[in-house]
């Protein structure tokens, strides 16, 4: 369940779903995995003082997926009118 919680970033309703148990069971199982697996140390992330002494390079690509108004031109009575 963690892993498909992890990889697919389902809702704990449907993974509740896949597996025939409640949304709330299945956000236990997920948590009751998840929570040690973060406080052990071979799952931790070097910190940012560590990467920087490191002599790799990164590489860093941002992704702007915000939306923006479309400009559209606005008709007139007289067009509306005329159509009809």
């Amino acid at each position: 369940m963690l892993l498909l919680y992890l990889r697919e970033y389902s809702t704990y309703f449907h993974i509740g779903q896949n597996y025939g148990i409640s949304e709330s069971s299945a956000y236990k199982a997920v948590k009751w995995v998840e929570y040690p697996l973060v406080k052990h140390t071979n799952f931790a992330l070097p910190g940012r003082k560590a990467l920087m002494k490191s002599n790799m390079n990164y590489e860093v690509v941002l992704i702007d997926a915000t939306e923006s108004p479309i400009e559209r031109h606005k008709k007139t009575k007289i067009l509306l009118f005329m159509k009809e």
